[in-house]
């Protein structure tokens, strides 16, 4: 489940809780953290990656809590990288049963029909995906 912290990104976890509760699946909330920023961070007052790191540890620390408070396993996962490529190699190289992702993210730019990094994981997942819109 790729969380981070829009509203696309808490109804898939939602949904992913629908998914795993009666079957008694555990939910892992993956959080990837951009090596370079999308834009200039003048003014910032932490690096870049601490900020980013921060903020991703802090939507973990949420999705656990509502995880948590409706009777599901959960353990959270921070990396860094490109989030498109990060989820599919989780995903796969963990042999995950499902990618439970949301539409669109963050990411600044809106496609046409899906968010890019949505879409991208469906292209490069070999796990099956669930979009949730």
């Amino acid at each position: 489940m790729p969380l981070d912290g829009s509203k696309p990104s808490l109804r898939g976890l939602d949904k992913a809780i629908e998914i795993a509760r009666p079957i008694g699946a555990r939910i892992t909330g993956l959080c990837v953290i951009p090596t370079v920023p999308p834009i200039p961070t003048i003014g910032l007052p932490t690096s870049f990656k601490s900020y980013m790191t921060d903020g991703a540890a802090k939507v973990i620390s949420e999705a656990k809590k509502t995880v948590l408070k409706n009777s599901v396993k959960f353990h959270g996962k921070l990396v860094y990288g490109d989030a498109s490529i990060e989820i599919a190699r989780f995903a796969n190289d963990k042999k995950y049963d499902l990618i439970v992702i949301g539409s669109r993210g963050r990411s600044g730019l809106k496609e046409l029909f899906l968010g890019s990094v949505a879409n991208s994981v469906v292209h490069r997942s070999q796990v099956p995906v669930l979009v949730i819109k």
